[in-house]
């Protein structure tokens, strides 16, 4: 009904049955690939004296369950002063169209930025963001690099909530959602040396070597647990309990046969191959020098 006398009551409109399905749902969980991180910091790295940040676009995949998935990202222009802000928006959406010949399953899910200031032109960019996603609520990664004093780098992720009776694109409250980083196996030794200290890759038998290593501590960590719990000092997880079981009781047949010595074997083979194989390039080198003195 209609509001008599001026006051501050909000009117209020009932929603229809059945239109709820079609509300965009918010996001329970982001998941933060490798490669989309690096592509972040890599945009940072190259960014001009002048920017104090950088933005970009983030693509990946939603599932059912509410779970985002951030596969990639790449960098886009803008610039930002203390009175604008613009985006090169024709860039971006032919960085999208190519990216998305390649990528066909990936789609934008929203934008990042370097640092953890959320102030009115983060709202604008969000709000363009939110058009580029349709109906899905578009997330924003903020990547804080640490290099600032009393910063503490980290990744923070959220989505926007319109704010105010009559919501204006600049005005909107970012609210924070779960957010982790997560690889696959395949990914592990690559990051492992992108942690280590060493500058040059291993060898497949340090390789080797290295997971052997990392295979027994797990082991050891695990007897240690089992231990802790039979002896009374630690109360056993269920969780732990059945994930324990399902992972020792799989079938060990192979292994009884003898596949891991072969497949030890055939490492130590392709690793003695490849050494003879350098060897004769190197000999056949020298002898071609020694040919045309």
């Amino acid at each position: 009904m209609p509001l008599g006398q001026p006051s501050s009551a909000v009117y209020i409109q009932n929603v229809p049955a059945g239109s709820h399905s079609s509300q965009p749902r918010t996001p329970t969980l982001v998941t933060l690939h490798p490669v989309a991180l690096f592509s972040i910091l890599d945009h940072y790295l190259r960014r001009m004296e002048t920017q104090e940040r950088v933005i970009g676009t983030l693509l990946g995949v939603r599932n059912d369950s509410g779970e985002v998935e951030v596969r990639s990202s790449y960098a886009v222009v803008h610039k930002e002063t203390a009175e604008l802000v613009a985006v090169d928006m024709e860039y971006h959406r032919t960085m999208y169209e190519l990216h998305h010949r390649v990528h066909p399953r990936e789609v934008i899910i929203g934008w990042y930025s370097t640092g953890s200031n959320l102030d009115t032109y983060s709202a604008l960019i969000q709000n363009f963001y939110t058009q580029e996603t349709g109906q899905h609520p578009a997330i924003h990664i903020a990547l804080n690099t640490g290099v600032e004093e009393g910063q503490q780098p980290g990744v923070k992720a959220y989505v926007s909530s319109p704010v105010g009776v009559h919501p204006k694109p600049e005005n909107c409250v970012f609210v924070p959602v779960p957010c982790e980083f997560r690889f696959h196996d395949a990914e592990r030794s690559g990051l492992d040396l992108l942690t280590s200290e060493s500058s040059s890759p291993l060898s497949d038998l340090e390789t080797l070597a290295e997971s052997l290593k990392t295979v027994s501590s797990m082991l050891d960590r695990v007897l240690g647990y089992v231990r802790s719990v039979l002896s009374g000092e630690v109360k056993g997880d269920p969780a732990v309990g059945r994930y324990l079981m399902d992972t020792f009781g799989a079938d060990t047949g192979e292994l009884e046969k003898g596949g891991f010595r072969d497949s030890l074997q055939d490492t130590l083979m392709v690793s003695y191959l490849a050494e003879l194989v350098r060897s004769q390039a190197e000999v056949s080198s020298r002898l071609a020098l020694v040919t045309a003195s």
